[in-house]
């Protein structure tokens, strides 16, 4: 086969994948198939099947794809600069979304699409980050941001610059949520001390703190609320105020 021809071939194979996702959606494709289509944003003319294939092949899931480190997707044959950087523009993209998705949204009820956005955005970080959203009087998301990066414990968060950061949004409520790089859910005493801290400071200045969540290696969050943590935390906190009050 000539150059034509086999060029001629692959432009009609990934047609046929763009006329697939019109027609039938995402959920027709494959993992494989998705990376592919997403690699040949970066080199359109090239035949990405076989580096598809062997980038799920050595990191398993769609996810580990799209979260691995550069260095390691160029380790692939046929993985190169132009498609990395098709990678990590939807990445990109995917996370702004979810992000601006959330926003104005009542806490309690979109819960779970907050989760998906801190899993899409901490999942798979070699290093730990502590991630904050706030929320007004009526638990109605404002914003999120990460605060702090690096080993998450009560001697590496400043409660000064989380507090500043809550008050330069007006927020009256914070959901914290911060990765376990080890991928396990279980919260370590570390964690437990760091949200007694932080309940204790915010407390101090009428701002609630809703729950603490743990990002691991899959779908799902450890919630502190949902476990009966906070409610022990809060207890033990009221009793300090009315301690020293």
């Amino acid at each position: 086969m000539d150059k034509s021809a086999w060029q001629d071939k692959g432009e009609g194979h990934r047609q046929r994948l763009r006329d697939k996702f019109l027609t039938q959606g995402i959920e027709a494709f494959t993992d494989s198939e998705v990376i592919e289509l997403l690699l040949t944003f970066g080199t359109p003319r090239s035949d990405c099947k076989e580096a598809a294939r062997s980038a799920l092949a050595r990191f398993e899931t769609l996810p580990a794809v799209l979260d691995a480190a550069p260095a390691e997707l160029q380790q692939i044959r046929g993985i190169g600069p132009k498609n990395i950087f098709a990678l990590q523009f939807i990445q990109g993209v995917a996370r702004r979304y979810l992000r601006q998705r959330i926003v104005g949204k009542q806490y309690v009820r979109s819960s779970r699409e907050v989760a998906d956005y801190l899993i899409h955005t901490m999942r798979g970080l070699a290093h730990e980050v502590l991630t904050v959203v706030f929320l007004d009087a009526a638990h109605a998301i404002i914003d999120s941001a990460v605060v702090a990066e690096g080993t998450v414990t009560v001697n590496t968060v400043y409660p000064r610059e989380l507090i500043k950061a809550a008050l330069a949004r007006n927020a009256t409520a914070l959901v914290l949520a911060h990765n376990h790089p080890s991928g396990t859910l279980t919260p370590s005493r570390q964690d437990e001390e760091l949200t007694r801290s932080l309940h204790l400071v915010c407390s101090f200045l009428h701002i609630n703190l809703l729950d603490h969540l743990i990002i691991g290696a899959g779908d799902q969050v450890y919630s502190f609320a949902d476990q009966g943590v906070m409610a022990q935390i809060r207890d033990d906190c009221r009793r300090i105020l009315e301690r020293t009050g």
